[in-house]
């Protein structure tokens, strides 16, 4: 099966034009296929210029990062660490550039996710929980396209098709990006793209948090990814109740996957 990465695919997965019982997945052979997308991308739309990766310290960004690597040459892919004042895992990150040998940065956004609510409180808005839980992930962006324009790059998105199947991505956030290597892969075969590649297992198998609360991602949704992934792939599940979850919150968040609607005037 041919593997595809262009996110605005994302639809004809749902329809299931790709999604078959008998599915096999090749970790080499889509890693390959993948570095070879990514010089494609950059032959095409950024001859010369440099992959910008914001990392977190997660196996997404890790894995996005050395497929840059292997496909564009460690001098062209710039790692860029964001703490939102302490981050508690940024280790992880640490471990990541060095690890891959990569030119990196650390900016903090602290100082810019509070200038933004202290002047969204001083205008009078009662600030959401939901704004103060998104507007760190979009700041981070407005950082990566400043590093980006200032370094001759293009900004990886680092979002997989797990997470974007039931939302849990921000839109012109972590959702937002120039390419896209992992958003039709979920999250299983992402974690064996990074086996394949030798990142260091504590980044492939490191259990994903969204790094606002103490659960894990799979708490918060209420299912696993394994199970998740099974239900993409075949169709594939056991409890309805988790089904029905799954099938609401994908139907919920399609939007984010969508164009903007536009007005065409005829």
């Amino acid at each position: 099966m041919k593997l595809l990465f262009e996110k605005n695919l994302f639809l004809k997965l749902y329809r299931g034009d790709i999604i078959t019982k008998n599915y096999e997945f090749d970790a080499l052979d889509a890693k390959d296929q993948c570095v070879k997308w990514i010089q494609e991308f950059f032959e095409e739309n950024g001859k010369g210029c440099n992959a910008v990766v914001g990392i977190s310290g997660g196996k997404d960004s890790a894995v996005v990062a050395a497929l840059c690597v292997e496909a564009l040459g460690k001098d062209r892919v710039i790692g860029v660490l964001m703490p939102n004042d302490v981050q508690s895992d940024i280790d992880f990150a640490k471990l990541l550039v060095n690890h891959l040998g990569i030119e990196h940065y650390i900016i903090n956004v602290k100082d810019a996710v509070n200038g933004v609510l202290d002047q969204l409180s001083l205008s009078g808005i009662e600030i959401s929980e939901q704004t103060k839980i998104n507007l760190p992930p979009r700041i981070r962006m407005s950082v990566l396209y400043a590093v980006s324009q200032s370094n001759n790059g293009r900004v990886a998105n680092n979002c997989n098709l797990s997470e974007d199947w039931v939302g849990y991505s921000t839109r012109y956030g972590d959702g937002a990006g120039d390419f896209s290597p992992l958003s039709n892969l979920t999250v299983t075969e992402v974690k064996e793209i990074g086996r394949s590649l030798n990142l260091p297992r504590e980044l492939v198998d490191k259990v994903p948090t969204d790094g606002l609360s103490n659960q894990s991602d799979e708490e918060k949704l209420g299912f696993t990814y394994d199970v998740l992934d099974k239900y993409i792939r075949t169709g594939e599940i056991s409890d309805k109740k988790t089904k029905d979850r799954i099938d609401y919150l994908h139907e919920l968040n399609k939007f984010k996957l969508e164009l903007m609607p536009s007005f065409e005037y005829k």
